[in-house]
């Protein structure tokens, strides 16, 4: 009996050790050198072009998993304005274009609604269907912060004064991101092995060893777009999985989205900066 329970005992300690490792590497980071940068667009009156100065910064070369933000929420007991409000949004097929669905099962843990099936399969993929308070939460618990909107563009360009960090051409999007590849959203699109979000890591990077920047779920930042912009509206950049060429096509280093600061989507994630 004794041995069995040593036996049972490193079995524990080996899958501990597994799923610490595991969520360290989740964590990892890249340094952002202090210094002068070009962002923005010549021709947009969004994000114009410029040059900003910027401290040096660390940038998780991953977006916030399912397993991190599930930690989160077994160390606090926080619930999500999804599960609050019952007002995720989430896509199904066949809906028009930027046409979404209220699914009021859908939260974190069922992010494309119960009906759907849930994460316990997909730990290592982005969280999603959480609002950006939510991801302020996360990021007191966790003591990191988001990227500014700057530190965002200036981390996905890597260097490069390109619409992509790739070049200026989107057909090269497929190899770097997780993104809609059907004309329509009538039909569903498994075209890259993937309808919905994407496990982290699985597209190459950018050449500082980013990934998923473009495509799999829009990501979170702080800053306002103009001083008096409401307090209600927060941004988000990259693009996401339901993104293509002919809908949204926010999957470049310019653009820049904007959502309620309670609204929730299956295409909505982040990732962090250290403190």
């Amino acid at each position: 009996m004794g041995y069995r329970r040593n036996k049972e005992a490193l079995a524990l300690v080996l899958l501990l050790g597994a799923v610490t490792a595991m969520a360290q590497d989740h964590k990892k980071f890249v340094v952002v050198p202090k210094g002068i940068y070009e962002v923005g667009k010549s021709t947009s009156t969004q994000n114009p072009l410029r040059k900003v100065t910027v401290d040096s910064f660390r940038i998780a070369i991953y977006e916030t998993t399912n397993r991190e933000f599930a930690a989160f929420v077994a160390a606090t007991g926080y619930i999500t304005d999804a599960e609050k409000q019952h007002n995720a949004l989430v896509f199904e097929p066949g809906l028009d274009e930027f046409r979404w669905k209220n699914d009021s099962t859908a939260y974190w843990r069922y992010p494309n609604g119960v009906s759907r099936g849930g994460i316990n399969d997909r730990m290592n993929h982005p969280v999603t269907c959480i609002s950006y308070r939510d991801v302020q939460a996360y990021c007191t618990w966790a003591g990191v912060r988001l990227p500014t909107l700057d530190e965002w563009e200036i981390a996905c360009r890597a260097g490069t004064h390109t619409n992509y960090f790739f070049g200026n051409d989107d057909r090269s999007i497929k190899t770097y991101a997780n993104v809609w590849h059907g004309h329509d959203h009538k039909k569903a699109d498994y075209s890259d092995g993937y309808m919905y979000t994407s496990p982290v890591g699985h597209f190459k990077p950018n050449a500082w060893g980013l990934y998923d920047m473009y495509g799999n779920v829009f990501e979170f930042c702080t800053g306002k777009l103009t001083p008096s912009e409401r307090p209600s509206i927060a941004h988000a950049r990259g693009g996401s999985w339901w993104c293509s060429s002919s809908a949204c096509h926010a999957f470049n280093s310019y653009s820049i989205g904007q959502v309620h600061v309670h609204a929730s989507f299956s295409n909505q994630g982040f990732r962090v900066v250290e403190k």
